[in-house]
């Protein structure tokens, strides 16, 4: 099957090297001709030193080189069996895109958004034929990063869904199925990860360094949350969250910080710019963690506790299965267990006081545990037997 890949950015050019690393013919389209040199170069670069690693021959690394064409041609997706859209994201955009590509493909083409917040109903309502429109979203960087979301529209057709996540598994990806509503399953559980931290430290409860060390010390995560939004870049991370409170029709779980806000302002993104929580300059001295473990249990319970509750209500909305939300989080964000899993482990009776003591400390809504976890401690289940 011959793939599009419409955008040459770091997704767009990490997808098209792992479908032509799976033997298929991919056609990688942008309308920067600039964009696409870069992008061609940029891969040489790449596969050159997976084999220096010795991950792959050179035979090989000319082969899946051989296999993409680069081009600014839209036309050439002609003959597709599957074309992803990794452009910006921006909605407007990406539905004049499909409504273009539309009319280049066959009919049998799926047509796919690699989207990681925005509605792909939205998107496949641009099309005349909105049941070949699916979410396919990877993980940057795709080629390393073995989780992808398939998410079907309302639209979308099981026979578009069946097939579109049978050809992702066929290249070695784990998928997991999620429902059509805003951050899919990643980007909507993980929010406390960052929201609740951010919280913490304007309450004055401990410091960036602080809060990094009791999460990847204490709680076993492999990057503290402040070095992983300066990982992603503060300005994207504090977007996604902009977008998810908005789509949620303003729900207080998921209220952005000003601390985020104001460091996004500043230019203050993270390794990107040479400054976020922390500074990348040369010779900078990192500071120092209180390494008061009191502190930093309480640290760890509080921020667990929320994200445990947000799956759950995940689980509870029917966005995704017990297996597949646990699965999205430990392959998705390398979380060192799965959330439902974790939450057996500790206690949901353990889980709802903590959120239950953080909703009567505040009177704010951000704490109300999900309606599951109630009925679960009642009724004496777990998730997994």
């Amino acid at each position: 099957m011959k793939i599009g890949v419409l955008g040459s950015g770091a997704m767009g050019s990490g997808i098209a090297q792992v479908a032509a690393t799976n033997g298929h013919d991919v056609v990688l389209v942008d309308n920067n001709e600039e964009a696409i040199g870069k992008a061609s170069g940029k891969l040489q670069k790449i596969l050159a030193r997976l084999v220096e690693k010795g991950k792959i021959d050179e035979t090989t690394s000319q082969t899946i080189f051989s296999k993409i064409e680069f081009t600014t041609d839209n036309q050439q997706f002609e003959g597709c069996g599957l074309v992803i859209e990794a452009i910006v994201e921006r909605l407007d955009i990406k539905k004049v895109v499909f409504s273009e590509l539309e009319k280049i493909v066959g009919d049998d083409c799926i047509l796919a958004t690699n989207t990681s917040s925005l509605s792909v109903a939205s998107i496949a309502a641009a099309c005349e034929n909105s049941e070949r429109v699916i979410g396919i979203h990877f993980f940057n960087p795709a080629p390393l990063m073995p989780l992808v979301e398939i998410i079907p529209a309302v639209q979308t057709v099981d026979e578009t869904t069946k097939s579109a996540r049978k050809l992702i598994d066929s290249w070695g990806k784990v998928t997991v199925l999620t429902k059509d509503t805003p951050g899919f399953i990643v980007n909507r559980v993980a929010r406390p990860f960052y929201g609740e931290a951010l919280k913490i430290y304007e309450e004055g409860v401990a410091d960036f360094a602080t809060i990094d060390w009791a999460m990847s010390e204490l709680g076993g995560f492999r990057m503290g949350p402040f070095t992983l939004m300066d990982f992603i870049g503060n300005d994207i991370n504090y977007s996604v969250t902009e977008s998810v409170f908005a789509a949620f029709y303003y729900d207080p779980r998921y209220r952005p910080s000003l601390t985020q806000k104001r460091h996004s302002e500043a230019g203050w993104f993270g390794r990107k710019s040479g400054r976020g929580y922390y500074s990348y300059s040369e010779n900078t001295i990192k500071p120092e963690p209180n390494k008061d473990e009191t502190v930093g249990q309480e640290i760890v319970d509080r921020i667990l506790a929320m994200l445990i509750n947000e799956a759950v209500d995940a689980l509870f909305l029917n966005i995704a299965t017990a297996e597949d939300l646990d699965l999205a989080m430990t392959k998705g964000v390398n979380y060192p267990k799965g959330l439902l899993k974790w939450a057996d482990e500790i206690g949901l009776d353990v889980v709802l006081k903590r959120l239950e003591n953080l909703q009567n400390l505040y009177g704010d809504d951000r704490y109300r545990p999900s309606s599951l976890i109630k009925k679960m401690v009642k009724s004496g289940k777990k998730f997994y037997n």
